[in-house]
């Protein structure tokens, strides 16, 4: 946060930015932008030594015109009040731009996870879970944590068996929490999603010439020179996509202890691995090191995606920021401030609120695959599969061609669960970028895409409490 602001505020100077071109009673507004519950609790932790530290969690609800609400648990040592305010409402804004038919919601407590022993961190995580089913925080049909900074499968499954364990027979009990490990009821694909989401995002946006060209750049994402910072799970995903899927280079990556660039292009896995060796991305073989992680934000390329911390981008750095598209892997990760400096420049901005949605895009996959019982295309796969077969031999018949095995195998191996997960994350992304940028190209008062993000959610959550009866 900066000095005079909190993350919050910023939260909501978007939204009024976007409400003021709405004609929605200010009583309305109110209500969507303000957070509905905010649970804040303490409890104790005894140690090894027989001393007591007593821990700070949260829980907070922004908006209840949908049901169940929707957002990550996250284990910080600097976490706090106004943080999980802040993106329990980015939560409520971000499933309204992706038609996800939650409310946002998000979760806390302070700790540093890597002081604390395997034991401890379950000893947290079980009665976390106890204090909010205790006060109804927690329920598939109530509120649904997920993965966040900090936490994993691992905590998810804990989540799952404690909640299940207080509730005996509810048949959706699993349905929870997502994030969950498969065996524990999760979905291939959730892992990777928020990355592969950004990829999703920045590859449409390159994809409109006009937008391309107007930043001096051709169309596609191919080639195109990308900075990410942070190696965490969003960060190596959106890289790896881009890098495999997209042909684009990534030239520089940035973690807490330096920056290493290669013009000629990183591979996100072998500086993970190396990472892992080392404990740090400093001296990968062939890689320049940059000593000031931040530094590599201000490198000359194409796309920027920075998926680390928020308040990365301020006005302290905005007008050395040299990236033509910048994609907000993070939450939160560009200051109001620092946003005008970048929209006079002509910068192209992929809002937060819609590029790292992919997460809870899948989450709802697998939020729905509880409630069903069944996995993703358990029932369509072979049927499918037997229909790609009689077409294929058709062809054979009416062109004298034949296929070879191989051929067989790829032509019609029927969509698996991840296939099918990955479908609908990138026509999630896809028809989303279409929506905003139509906002953006054909409303004369909106002059970027957040506007045109926060616009689109205020007037799905308002159509929403007005179905309700709530508001005329």
């Amino acid at each position: 946060m900066t000095a005079h602001t909190s993350f919050f505020q910023n939260v909501l100077d978007y939204v009024d930015r976007a409400a003021a071109l709405t004609n929605h009673p200010k009583g309305l507004l109110d209500q969507i932008k303000h957070c509905n519950s905010v649970y804040h609790f303490e409890f104790p932790l005894r140690h090894a030594d027989g001393s007591v530290e007593v821990i700070k969690a949260w829980r907070v609800e922004h908006s209840h015109h949908k049901l169940p609400t929707k957002g990550g648990i996250r284990y910080a040592p600097d976490v706090n009040e106004d943080e999980v305010k802040a993106l329990a409402a980015l939560m409520t804004y971000k499933c309204a731009i992706v038609d996800v038919p939650f409310g946002g919601a998000k979760g806390a407590i302070q700790i540093d996870p890597k002081k604390y022993t395997l034991d401890q961190l379950e000893r947290i995580t079980r009665r976390y879970t106890h204090e909010l089913a205790k006060k109804n925080f927690i329920g598939p049909g109530v509120d649904v944590p997920a993965p966040d900074y900090g936490t994993g499968e691992r905590e998810m499954a804990w989540i799952a068996d404690t909640y299940s364990a207080m509730n005996p027979g509810q048949i959706d009990a699993i349905a929870c929490i997502t994030g969950k490990p498969l065996s524990q009821g999760g979905i291939r694909g959730r892992r990777e999603a928020t990355g592969r989401g950004c990829f999703y995002a920045l590859r449409e946006a390159c994809a409109h010439a006009d937008d391309m060209k107007a930043l001096g750049l051709s169309a596609g994402i191919a080639g195109k020179k990308v900075v990410v910072q942070g190696l965490g799970n969003v960060g190596y995903h959106a890289a790896k996509f881009c890098r495999e899927e997209g042909d684009a280079i990534i030239i520089a990556i940035a973690e807490r202890e330096g920056a290493i660039m290669n013009p000629n292009g990183l591979n996100e896995e072998e500086v993970f691995q190396h990472r892992k060796a080392k404990g740090s991305i400093l001296n990968f073989p062939g890689a320049t090191n940059i000593p000031n992680s931040i530094d590599a934000l201000e490198l000359e390329c194409d796309a920027l995606i920075p998926a680390a911390l928020e308040n990365q981008i301020t006005e302290a750095n905005a007008d050395r920021i040299k990236a033509r598209i910048i994609v907000e892997g993070a939450n939160g990760p560009m200051t109001p401030g620092a946003e005008e400096v970048l929209r006079k420049k002509g910068t192209l901005i992929i809002p937060d609120v819609y590029a790292n949605a992919g997460g809870v895009t899948v989450s709802y996959f697998e939020w729905l695959k509880n409630l069903s019982h069944v996995r993703v295309g358990r029932m369509g796969k072979r049927y499918e599969q037997a229909s790609e077969l009689r077409l294929i031999h058709m062809m054979e018949s009416l062109t004298g061609r034949s296929f070879n095995e191989d051929q067989l195998k790829l032509a019609s191996k029927g969509p698996d669960e991840l296939d099918f997960v990955n479908s609908g994350l990138e026509d999630t992304m896809v028809v989303a970028y279409q929506r905003l940028r139509e906002i953006w190209k054909t409303d004369a008062r909106v002059h970027d895409l957040r506007t045109a993000a926060f616009l689109d959610a205020i007037e799905k959550v308002a159509r929403a409490y007005a179905e309700l009866g709530i508001f005329p």
